[in-house]
């Protein structure tokens, strides 16, 4: 069985064309096909999970709201933010979606360390949080993603350098209030591209490790 994990690098993408085309490839894919991590900034628009109760929609009208198919509520996307879309075959790497989830939590997390910021994840609110000066908590990254065949794809975004005024639209993550922050405002100098890579050599390397020692 093939273990290699392909990178692709997709630079700025639509949205919706990108959840498009994970979803092609998912029902296209076979128990050979290689796994796939896929790296990529999106264009503005506000996207809604599959939790949709209670939802308020955005307060502004410039950006658009689109519908998907990963777990979670409303969130933002948009230049700045890396987005980080994992295409797995669970089974090959013997994850669940709970111990995917915290795996990419803690990736993050990890990352984050290597520049001396302190982050959290929480079990009952999926994303990375860190805390601010004024001791508030903020989100700086977010989590969902859609199970089909026990194969999963959508991934997770984390704020490098970006505007943030468009979460003051929503309440983040379905979270009335939650303060949302980025590397950049953390005193963290390091640009999109060279975060968006150690982040992918980070988890690859994590998925790896994870299919050897359960395959010697």
């Amino acid at each position: 069985m093939l273990t290699n994990i392909i990178v692709r690098n997709l630079g700025i993408t639509s949205f919706e064309a990108t959840v498009e085309a994970m979803q092609q490839f998912t029902t296209a894919r076979t128990a050979d096909s290689a796994d796939e991590i896929w790296l990529t900034e999106h264009t503005p628009v506000y996207s809604l999970g599959l939790n949709r109760k209670q939802v308020v929609p955005p307060t502004r009208h410039d950006i658009a709201l689109v519908n998907t198919d990963r777990g979670g509520k409303i969130t933002y996307h948009g230049p700045g933010q890396v987005i980080l879309y994992v295409l797995l075959d669970l089974s090959r790497r013997h994850l669940n979606i709970r111990s995917l989830v915290s795996l990419l939590e803690h990736t993050v997390i990890e990352l984050l360390a290597q520049y001396h910021v302190s982050a959290v994840a929480k079990p009952d609110a999926p994303g990375v949080y860190v805390a601010l000066a004024n001791a508030q908590e903020a989100k700086i990254a977010s989590l969902g993603l859609r199970v089909k065949n026990n194969c999963c794809y959508h991934g997770l975004s984390l704020n490098i350098d970006m505007d943030l005024s468009p979460f003051s639209a929503i309440d983040p993550c379905g979270y009335k209030g939650l303060a949302v922050t980025q590397t950049k405002d953390l005193g963290i100098d390091a640009n999109i591209q060279t975060i968006g890579e150690q982040l992918v050599t980070m988890l690859a390397s994590k998925l790896e490790h994870l299919y050897d020692q359960r395959n010697p």
